[in-house]
């Protein structure tokens, strides 16, 4: 058709057509506010999170589809939980961004009736944002009324619903008043909901609960969303009043079921001995496709209780996959990857093409103890014997620092790092002044090229411990950085007093006479 034939009708559904585009594709959601509307905007609502940012800021980037996708779902949560956004290197926004006291981007914060209430320490993905702000707002366990309310939060439900339901409202009831309490303490990480049968009289009686025999109130319960529903394990579990285990207690045993989904911000739930497979876990985009893969690690997950499963994206976590020593799945329909972690933290990874056998006999070697533990690890230098400052690496790390009958003092590094860089030539005078005493030894090592032992605990660079020949420990050093500093320190912790310097670190008369 040319374009001269295009009829009044068609061009208005051309327009609607490009209307309706731009709706979903701007992020009009987030409200942009400036030093003119601040105070006015945050006051309208009961709590809002606000992002101070900046627009060259590569963090803010990287966060603002989250934070995008994030305020439409809470636009329209009950109550509604608006999320806004401050440019600080706008005129009006360095003033309100210098009011907050904001120093680095992005910042985020949370306000409540108008004023600031507390620093937002959530995740930083829109799944996470939207959980931990719906946590911020009204009481710790929403009141359903109605049954229908009470289907439509089960079927909307993409975590675990705790499910507390009470004849009536009677706070001084002691189920009750557990339940509510620990709503309050987990109320940032678990979804609470709680009805009164005087209400709702046929709650139980909702299909979801029929697997559930004799089920009455007062009772609680843990509802797993219909998603991750399937038949090696009950989708709906009771908390027994009778037993020990607190409701809190409950929750973190059943809460991810026997394959949980793992992510960056649920991560510290999952405890060793576990078991993960990586591959392109989709629960909102792919459920089908998900738990096709997922079905078959519940298959063998069902014979080993006590190990920990669980499921995790193959692109959030590539990094961890890397620490393996694995390959991450090509395409969406490739097999999965799986890595294992046994109870003292040694890395452990499949070989063979996942299958239901192969996954089985990988899980039974580990519980026996019969798998090759895998360890990222540079080769030893050749000329480590005769060096200054000695390379420790995965493979003589315990050989060269644990196991050594010397006091060591180690710097873990990574090759990019400036610090690093800076420090270098004072570590290797420091191996020049110490070359000698054959009571301790100086020791480096690349903390991205090799594994680092659990017991060195290394979050930046460079990082340095001072690890003594009696194995008491590792302890961190947090002293000066030139070479005098370091010799000090040796001098005064070394287990045995150093054979040409005294314990304040001073050369020894005999060692300067022969100078």
């Amino acid at each position: 058709m040319s374009a001269k034939y295009v009829s009044n009708k068609t061009i208005l559904f051309i327009t609607a057509a490009v209307a309706v585009v731009s709706v979903v594709v701007k992020a009009e959601d987030v409200l942009d506010l400036s030093a003119g509307d601040f105070k006015s905007a945050i006051g309208q609502h009961d709590t809002v999170l606000v992002e101070f940012f900046a627009p060259w800021c590569g963090h803010c980037k990287r966060l603002a589809p989250e934070y995008e996708s994030a305020a439409t779902a809470l636009k329209n949560n009950d109550p509604p939980v608006p999320l806004a956004k401050v440019d600080c290197t706008s005129d009006g926004g360095k003033d309100i961004c210098s009011e907050y006291g904001v120093s680095g981007y992005p910042t985020l914060k949370i306000f409540k009736g108008g004023e600031f209430a507390s620093e937002y320490n959530g995740p930083r993905e829109s799944d996470g944002i939207v959980k931990y702000m719906r946590s911020q707002v009204g009481p710790a366990s929403r009141l359903v009324d109605t049954r229908k309310k009470l289907e439509d939060a089960l079927n909307k439900a993409k975590d675990a619903i705790v499910l507390g339901v009470f004849e009536k409202d009677d706070s001084s009831a002691d189920l009750q008043k557990k339940f509510l309490k620990t709503a309050d303490k987990l109320r940032e990480s678990v979804n609470f909901v709680h009805l009164f049968t005087s209400s709702v009289g046929d709650a139980l009686a909702l299909k979801q609960f029929a697997e559930l025999k004799d089920l009455k109130a007062p009772t609680v319960l843990l509802v797993r969303p219909k998603d991750m529903k399937n038949k090696f394990e009950p989708n709906v579990v009771e908390y027994s009043a009778a037993g020990d285990d607190s409701i809190d207690d409950f929750i973190k045993t059943n809460y991810h079921g026997l394959v949980g989904f793992r992510t960056q911000n649920n991560n510290n739930d999952f405890k060793t001995p576990l078991v993960v497979v990586y591959y392109d876990v989709d629960y909102v985009k792919n459920p089908k496709g998900t738990n096709y893969w997922r079905n078959r690690v519940l298959k063998v997950a069902q014979n080993y209780r006590d190990l920990s499963f669980a499921v995790s994206n193959h692109l959030q976590f590539a990094g961890e996959l890397e620490e393996f020593g694995l390959e991450a799945p090509k395409d969406r329909d490739a097999a999965p990857a799986v890595g294992a972690r046994d109870s003292k933290g040694k890395k452990y990874g499949l070989k063979q093409k996942f299958s239901v056998e192969s996954l089985e006999q990988f899980v039974k070697d580990l519980t026996d103890g019969k798998l090759e533990p895998y360890q990222k690890s540079e080769e030893v230098p050749t000329d480590n014997d005769s060096a200054d400052v000695k390379v420790a690496v995965g493979k003589n790390f315990d050989d060269l620092v644990t196991k050594s009958d010397r006091d060591t003092l180690i710097e873990f590094y990574a090759p990019w790092c400036g610090h690093c860089k800076k420090l270098a030539p004072a570590f290797d005078e420091l191996g020049k002044l110490l070359k000698d005493e054959p009571g301790v030894q100086v020791v480096k090592m690349d903390a991205t090229a090799n594994d680092v032992p659990e017991t060195f605990v290394v979050h930046g660079f460079p990082t340095i411990y001072w690890y003594p020949k009696d194995k008491s420990g590792p302890k961190k050093y947090e002293g000066g950085r030139e070479a005098q500093d370091f010799l000090q320190y040796i001098a005064k912790q070394s287990t045995n007093e150093l054979a040409g310097y005294d314990r304040s670190g001073n050369k020894k008369e005999t060692q300067k006479e022969e100078l």
